[in-house]
């Protein structure tokens, strides 16, 4: 199973307009983004941990899929605790390194932070199907077809990159290139990377044009993209989840807001 490869499932969630999961997932990152504080985001991740399992992603999907996460918090917490801004008492210290009960919050507030915001579009966006997404992009935001149909074709192509990438190692391995160290063989490995790609987007675009993709004339769209109540109904819950996690940041008296 390739990570960026979307899981269509029969779920509520997979039959549910890209759109507005892309509108509840925005929403839900605008409401954490007014504040850095640890509540609010405990609160939301609390609160999304509860959807997850509609989600349709088994548990090894899921964590395939969140992984990166589950990295990038613990290590962008732990940096911001050991090198963020000191207030309150000091609770360890060596050197010019200092960890004080202001930078802790920080820490942990910006750990549950890129959790909070990044669990939930990696669960809404691993059941949708990226042509669905694009008819939603032109039909429901009105978006140009020629950015949404370039911005599809990128995105399929993503999956093809790293076929290529494990190509490449068997091939070069195979002459007897990829016996080098490690670094050098990542660096020259990535630039014939970089030289395809190039190359087939070229061929890509030009046969795109061909085929008329990047005129301006108004473009028909084969199938519908409806918007319904199941649409509204998800949006709804990011506002719910978004509005619960700010009345509590609110209430407990950690809200701070970033532009104040």
């Amino acid at each position: 199973m390739s990570v960026v490869t979307p899981t269509i499932a029969e779920t509520p969630i997979a039959r549910i307009n890209p759109v507005a999961k892309l509108l509840a997932a925005v929403i839900l990152s605008i409401a954490l983004l007014l504040s850095i504080d640890w509540v609010s985001a405990a609160v939301a991740l609390g609160l999304e941990a509860v959807l997850v399992f509609w989600g349709g992603l088994s548990a090894r999907q899921f964590v395939l899929r969140t992984a990166p996460l589950w990295i990038a918090a613990p290590l962008a917490g732990l940096t911001t605790v050991l090198y963020g801004r000191d207030s309150g008492a000091v609770l360890w210290q060596f050197g010019f390194v200092s960890v004080t009960e202001g930078s802790l919050s920080l820490g942990v507030a910006i750990a549950l932070r890129i959790l909070a915001i990044g669990v939930p579009g990696i669960v809404l966006f691993a059941t949708t199907d990226p042509t669905d997404l694009a008819d939603g992009l032109s039909q429901i935001l009105h978006l140009p077809s020629r950015f949404v149909l370039g911005g599809l074709a990128a995105l399929r192509l993503v999956g093809v990159l790293i076929e290529d990438w494990r190509q490449l190692a068997f091939a070069r391995r195979a002459r007897g290139v990829g016996d080098t160290g490690r670094i050098r063989r990542f660096g020259g490995q990535a630039f014939a990377l970089l030289v395809i790609a190039v190359r087939r987007g070229s061929r890509l675009a030009t046969a795109m044009e061909a085929k008329g993709f990047g005129s301006d004339i108004p473009r028909t769209w084969a199938r519908p993209s409806p918007f319904g109540g199941r649409e509204v109904v998800l949006i709804a819950i990011g506002v719910a989840i978004a509005g619960v996690a700010i009345a509590a940041a609110v209430w407990f008296g950690s809200w701070e807001f970033v532009l104040a």
